[in-house]
C-alpha cells in the first residue's frame, strides 16, 4: 500500500493493452457535438461508457440537464468524509465534427489506429484520452489504499467544442452541489512532448466578423471598376490598421497593461515547440520584446481566421459587392471581453472605416483567468509531478487556448489546475489528431501520484 504501488498499477493499465482497448470503444463513438444527428450518441457516452466506470469506483452518479445543452452533463461523486479535501475533475465527451475525408491513408477518426509510437483518432487527446486517463488513474490509488482519502466530484459535459452551452448556467444553479476546494483537470497541450506541464487558467477567446456590404450584385470591372468602391480593398486596409505588418495589435483596449513579474519567471525557462511535425516559428511576428512563451501564455493575439469577397472558384471580371472576414481576438486577463468590439467600432471609425460591420459570431465569449503561479497548490502539485517523473514540470500562467476555465474559478471559486496529457503537434481539431503513447503512459503514473498525494493529508490549506 505504497504510493510507488499505486503507480505501477496505473502504469500497468497501459502496458497491458486495457487503455488502448477502453479508448478504442469511446474513439469509435461518433460525438461530434456541433452534428445536431449525433444527440444519441452524446447521451449514450455518458450512460453506457462513463457512468459504469465511475459506479464502479464508488461514484454516485446523475445525469443534470439544461434547456441551453444538446445534451446531458453527467455529475459523479465520492464523498469519503466531508473533513477532508473536495477535488473537482472535469471533462467532456464530444469531439469537433471526425472530417473523415481528409485523414491520411489508412486512418480514421472513429477508429484507434496503432502508427509507429502513436495512437490515431478523433479524442484520444481532445478530450477522452485525458479524462480516462485520469479516471484510471483514480482506480489505481482506490484498488491500492483502499480509500482515495479525499473527496473526489466529477463533471462531464458533451458540448465543449460547441462552446459549452449552459454549463455556466448550470453551475450558477447547481453552485452548492459542485462546491470543492481545487480543480484538477486535464486538457489542451503541454509545453511540449517530453515535459509535463501545469496551467492555470487560459487565455479568453472572441471570435467576430467584419463585413462591408457595399451594394447589390456584383458589377462589370471594366464598366465600372475605379468609379465603385471595392469592398474587398477597403477591407483589407480596415484589418490593416488593427495590426501591424509584423503582427502587433494596434488597439490599446485589447492588450494588457503590462506583464506581471510572477508570469514572467514562470515562462523564463518555458520553450515553444511543435515537436518534428511543427511549424516553424516566425521570429519577427507579434508584440516586439517578448519572447515566444511569452507571447502565446502572456500577450494577446488577432488573427484573421477566413475571408472571402466575390467567388474565389470561380472568379468573374466584377466589382465584388461585399468582402468578409471572420477575426479572432485570443487574450490574457486584464482585457475587459466586454470591451473588444466596442474598442473595435471606435477605432475603425478614428480611421474612417464607418462602413465595417463589426458582429460577434457566436454568442458564447471564453473569458480570461489565471491562478497566481506563486499559489501553494501550483507548488504543491509541480512537486507531486516532479517526483514522479523525475522531471522539472513546466508552469503556464494559462493555456494559450481556450476553455470554460471562468466558469470553474468565477462562478465555483475554485483554483484550477490543469494537467494536460498532450503536445503542441497532435492535430488537435485537426485530421490525423493523435496521442503519443509515451505521454499516455507517463501521465497514468504521474496523476496516480497526484491522486496519491492528496489523499495523504498533507495538502496546502483550502
Amino acid at each position: 500500500m505504497t504510493r510507488e504501488a499505486a503507480i505501477a498499477r496505473a502504469e500497468d493499465y497501459f502496458d497491458s493493452g486495457a487503455l488502448k482497448t477502453d479508448l478504442a470503444r469511446l474513439v469509435a463513438m461518433p460525438t461530434e457535438s456541433q452534428n445536431p444527428e449525433r444527440a444519441p450518441v452524446l447521451r449514450d457516452y455518458l450512460v453506457k461508457e462513463m457512468v459504469p466506470a465511475l459506479e464502479a469506483l464508488g461514484f454516485a452518479c446523475r445525469l443534470l440537464e439544461h434547456p441551453k445543452a444538446r445534451a446531458p452533463f453527467l455529475y459523479a461523486e465520492r464523498i469519503e468524509d466531508p473533513a477532508l479535501p473536495t477535488i473537482f475533475g472535469y471533462g467532456h465527451g464530444d469531439v469537433i465534427r471526425g472530417l473523415d475525408k481528409d485523414w491520411k491513408e489508412g486512418l480514421s477518426p472513429w477508429q484507434l489506429t496503432e502508427v509507429g509510437d502513436r495512437w490515431y483518432g478523433r479524442g484520444v487527446v481532445d478530450n477522452k484520452g485525458q479524462h480516462v486517463i485520469n479516471i484510471a488513474a483514480l482506480k489505481a490509488v482506490l484498488e491500492t489504499r483502499g480509500k482515495l482519502g479525499f473527496n473526489a466530484k466529477y463533471l462531464i459535459e458533451m458540448g465543449e467544442e460547441m462552446g459549452s452551452p449552459g454549463l455556466r448556467e448550470l453551475c450558477a444553479e447547481q453552485k452548492e452541489l459542485f462546491r470543492a476546494d481545487v480543480l484538477i483537470g486535464s486538457d489542451g497541450p503541454r509545453l511540449n512532448a517530453e515535459r509535463p506541464t501545469v496551467f492555470l487558467g487560459s487565455r479568453g477567446g472572441v471570435t467576430f466578423d467584419v463585413t462591408i456590404d457595399a451594394r447589390e450584385g456584383g458589377h462589370h470591372s471594366g464598366n465600372w471598376g475605379g468609379l465603385l468602391s471595392d469592398p474587398a480593398i477597403q477591407l483589407a486596409h480596415a484589418i490593416s490598421t488593427i495590426v501591424s505588418p509584423t503582427g502587433q495589435i494596434r488597439i490599446h483596449e485589447w492588450v494588457p497593461k503590462e506583464l506581471p513579474e510572477s508570469v514572467r519567471r514562470v515562462l523564463a525557462d518555458c520553450e515553444v515547440d511543435g515537436g518534428p511535425d511543427g511549424p516553424t516559428i516566425d521570429p519577427e511576428w507579434g508584440e516586439p520584446g517578448l519572447s515566444p512563451a511569452e507571447q502565446v501564455f502572456g500577450w494577446c493575439s488577432f488573427d484573421v481566421l477566413a475571408m472571402k469577397a466575390g467567388n474565389p472558384e470561380t472568379p468573374v471580371n466584377a466589382v465584388p459587392p461585399k468582402a468578409w472576414a471572420r477575426c479572432q481576438l485570443r487574450f490574457v486577463v486584464g482585457v475587459d471581453p466586454e470591451e473588444v468590439l466596442p474598442a473595435l467600432r471606435r477605432h475603425l471609425a478614428r480611421h474612417g472605416f464607418t462602413m465595417v460591420k463589426v458582429e460577434k459570431s457566436r454568442d458564447e465569449i471564453f473569458h480570461a483567468t489565471r491562478l497566481d503561479p506563486e499559489d501553494p497548490w501550483v507548488t504543491w502539485a509541480v512537486g507531486s509531478i516532479a517526483q514522479t517523473t523525475g522531471k522539472k514540470p513546466a508552469i503556464l500562467p494559462n493555456l494559450g487556448g481556450s476553455l470554460p476555465n471562468d466558469i470553474f474559478s468565477e462562478v465555483l471559486g475554485l483554483r484550477t489546475i490543469w494537467v494536460p496529457h498532450s503536445y503542441p503537434g497532435c492535430s488537435q481539431h485537426a485530421p490525423n489528431e493523435h496521442l503519443p503513447v509515451a505521454i499516455a503512459r507517463e501521465a497514468l503514473g504521474l496523476m496516480a501520484g497526484l491522486y496519491w498525494d492528496l489523499g495523504t493529508g498533507k495538502t496546502p490549506p483550502v
